[in-house]
């Protein structure tokens, strides 16, 4: 008997399988977001790449397909598209000198004088001899064979596996087919126009008609699609050939359909098909490198696998405007490149789906965002990376060296003494009643030498404001990205390990704002000019002030002196910083270090007018300075916060 346990799905188990990990994936993605992409790039990206040893992304599958594109153009060669047709006429000629050399009366003579004096091209020698009698019956039915067989590759190269309902074409055959195309050019003259035909008249043309089309299409689209496809390879297939051989083609099928009025509606359905259809690589020359000699029609059968294969691998490039996933034709993969890469496609494709399932992003009005589990995803990240690098002999200690009294409970007690709060543990304080005067039938009787006190050690109360410089010389200079780890490693140290603290971020820089860990986590450097620390400097006070029993202390980071100030409703900017904003800026900070915050400057350049004004900001506010590198700011912040915790 077999049965199954059920238990509450707690974030680690994998709903995808293991062909997705899920866990690899959050790695994956926090990885890039914390070098700098946004979400949505960072998605693209692991789909580009997939996962290395798990399973291909689009880069690789369209490497594989590109191999498959240069097997396919090398199968068509350029040679001579009529060089099969000119070999049969060589050996119809040779017939017919057979049989006017066994005669010896003046028509022969004459005869013989008309083949030598035939032209050299094919299409011209055809033209002459279609006029021209036999006396060698063999001969003759090879060259009405040889008009059959071009008429059909002609036409195949038209339209797909015609030579099915032509095999051995008759005049009716031909009457047939051009009307046909007449009906069709009509429908499709009809759509062209906005009178879109009516499925039950698509469906009448295909009772009529079916036969020239064993696809068997069952809507008007279809078959749009289909002959479309068709003639733009023919098209294609015309622009790869020299100037020569494109006119003795084009002559060619004048001269063999023209008398049947099936030209007139081959240049109608062409006109018609590159309008409807206009996004087909209409007259684009394809680099044909091999030496097969096709006939038109296999020649036109390998140039439609290739435009499909060009197409899917334009797709699996995702580099035009609008791409997804979904462009890409998953049966197309499969048959082309396997059905590993089949189902590679569709784990690429449950990406997005496996990363929103796990809580860690969100799509919002078409925006990819992370949640607020991404971002606590994201901080550990950042934090591990923080402490790879890191070494702390008693990481965060927050505790005072009395026990008992107020705090956090530890989970053991001590006899109460005076003076202490009477926090009492109840159990230990009746058990030692019960044990001192033993058990009584009037209830137990308690003294000040039978209290114990829970055992609790006091923590303090930080509040935290760092901040953050997000001028357009960050990014210039490579800080910013480092300066966003720190800022997401030290909210989640806080968070994780000290939920008593409280930290809160300030962004500047022609303005400051607040922002939650969230935002900064997808944000990018503001592409804008100034640095406006007195903004920061009161946003900062404005925090603080709410929490009145907590030590404050404000981090600053950042890589330039003051450039900007509040004036009015609006800021002031001036490169190089004029007395009144460095004074507007200090005024603000000796405010904030008057409320009782610490300042903690971190400076990631050196340069004369940072280093001046943070040494006076310095001895204004009583505060710290620290010269760091961008990549060590993340362990410089994270040790101090600690050790001085």
């Amino acid at each position: 008997m077999s049965g199954a346990r059920y238990s509450r799905w707690d974030g680690t188990q994998d709903p995808f399988g293991p062909e997705l990990p899920v866990d690899e994936l959050i790695g994956r993605l926090s990885e890039d977001l914390l070098d700098g992409w946004t979400a949505e790039a960072a998605l693209r990206r692991m789909i580009r790449s997939g996962l290395p040893g798990r399973f291909s992304g689009l880069a690789d599958l369209q490497q594989r397909l590109r191999r498959r594109l240069e097997q396919e153009r090398r199968r068509v060669g350029p040679g001579d598209p009529l060089g099969r047709f000119r070999q049969r006429l060589e050996e119809i000629k040779r017939l017919e000198r057979e049989a006017l050399a066994g005669r010896t009366d003046p028509e022969a003579r004459f005869q013989e004088m008309v083949l030598d004096a035939l032209p050299d091209g094919p299409t011209a020698q055809i033209a002459e001899l279609r006029t021209y009698s036999f006396a060698s019956p063999e001969a003759d039915r090879a060259f009405a064979d040889l008009l059959d067989e071009i008429r059909r590759e002609l036409l195949e190269s038209r339209f797909r596996r015609i030579s099915e309902a032509l095999q051995n074409p008759s005049p009716d055959d031909l009457t047939r087919l051009k009307d046909m195309m007449a009906d069709l050019n009509t429908l499709l003259d009809r759509r062209r126009s906005g009178d879109e035909p009516t499925q039950e008249e698509f469906a009448d043309f295909m009772r009529r008609h079916g036969e020239f089309f064993p696809e068997n299409p069952q809507t008007l689209d279809e078959l749009l699609e289909a002959l479309a496809r068709r003639a733009a390879a023919f098209s294609r297939f015309l622009a790869s050939l020299d100037p020569e051989q494109r006119s003795q083609l084009l002559g060619l099928a004048d001269d063999l359909l023209g008398d049947l009025d099936l030209s007139f509606e081959l240049s109608r359905l062409g006109e018609s098909l590159r309008e409807l259809a206009p996004g087909l690589a209409w007259g684009e020359g394809v680099d044909l490198q091999g030496e097969e000699g096709l006939g038109l029609g296999e020649a036109m059968d390998s140039l439609e696998r290739l435009a499909d294969l060009e197409q899917l691998e334009r797709a699996l490039g995702q580099d035009y405007p609008g791409a997804s996933l979904e462009d890409i034709d998953e049966e197309s993969i499969r048959s082309t490149l396997g059905e590993g890469a089949g189902r590679d496609l569709a784990r690429l494709r449950r990406i997005e789906q496996a990363l929103q399932r796990a809580g860690v992003l969100t799509r919002s009005g078409g925006r990819l965002e992370l949640t607020p589990r991404g971002v606590r995803k994201l901080g550990e990240r950042a934090l591990a990376r923080v402490f790879e690098r890191l070494t702390v002999d008693q990481p965060g200690s927050h505790q005072l060296p009395v026990a008992g009294g107020e705090g956090e409970p530890v989970g053991s007690s001590r006899p109460w003494r005076f003076g202490d709060p009477l926090r009492l543990d109840l159990r230990r304080t009746i058990s030692n009643a019960v044990v001192r005067s033993g058990p009584s039938r009037h209830g137990v009787q308690l003294h000040p030498d039978d209290f114990e006190v829970e055992e609790a050690e006091l923590r303090t109360e930080v509040a935290t404001v760092l901040l953050l410089d997000m001028s357009r010389s960050m990014p210039l200079r490579g800080h910013w990205v480092p300066a966003k780890r720190m800022a997401l490693a030290l909210h989640t140290l806080i968070a994780s390990r000290y939920p008593e603290d409280h930290f809160s971020i300030v962004g500047f820089s022609d303005y400051a704002r607040v922002m939650d860990p969230a935002e900064l986590a997808q944000l990018e450097w503001e592409p804008v000019y100034g640095t406006n620390m007195e903004h920061a400097f009161h946003l900062a006070g404005r925090l603080l002030a709410r929490h009145r029993d907590a030590t404050k202390q404000v981090l600053l980071v950042t890589d330039g002196e003051p450039t900007a100030h509040l004036e009015g409703s609006g800021v002031f900017f001036q490169w190089p910083p004029i007395r009144e904003t460095l004074e507007r800026t200090l005024q603000e900070a000796m405010r904030l270090a008057r409320s009782g915050a610490t300042m903690n400057v971190f400076m990631l350049e050196m340069s004369p007018g940072l280093v001046g004004f943070v040494n006076r900001l310095a001895r204004l506010v009583s505060g710290r300075v620290f010269a760091v590198d961008g990549a060590e700011l993340g362990q410089m912040i994270v040790r101090d916060y600690v050790s001085r915790r």
